[in-house]
């Protein structure tokens, strides 16, 4: 089957703005916005960051990486089959490369509360896994034939 690359762009970019939600989740829900402002007035964390326009970049950053896990489940639905355990096989794979090994290591070494290193791993390990599961949700071959309503409701 040859690959869509449409529909790996459109699942990309749209797994990526789910990547971008949870993030928002993670940041403001989970983390929350006060931790990191006491963090920032003990000086533990910059007031400022190195980077300019730092939330945009990384929204960005996460949008691209939607786009690279909608190539790598569009690459193994030839091997694992088409569907959302595949999506989920590469998300898990992926977020775990992604969040796990950087983020052990900070929760066990850095002073800081641990549930930043927690919710930083969350972001990316989930986050994967979700952008993962929209763009294989969007993702069909080329050579597929194209789905029915009625098909894709089950009927």
């Amino acid at each position: 089957m040859a690959i869509n690359r449409g529909r790996v762009w459109l699942g990309g970019v749209a797994g990526g703005v789910v990547w971008v939600i949870w993030n928002l989740i993670v940041t403001f829900l989970i983390i929350g916005a006060p931790r990191y402002a006491d963090m920032q007035a003990s000086g533990q964390f910059l007031k400022e960051s190195r980077y300019p326009a730092f939330g945009l970049q990384w929204t960005v950053l996460l949008i691209i990486l939607g786009i690279m896990v909608a190539h790598l489940y569009a690459w193994s639905r030839q091997a694992l089959g088409p569907g959302p355990m595949t999506a989920l096989k590469v998300g898990v794979l992926v977020g775990f490369a992604s969040g796990f090994p950087s983020n052990f290591g900070t929760a066990a070494w850095a002073p800081m509360p641990r549930i930043f290193p927690l919710g930083w791993m969350l972001e990316l390990w989930v986050g994967a896994v979700l952008a993962t599961l929209v763009a294989g949700w969007l993702y069909r071959a080329q050579d597929e034939p194209q789905r029915s309503n009625a098909r894709a409701a089950g009927r």
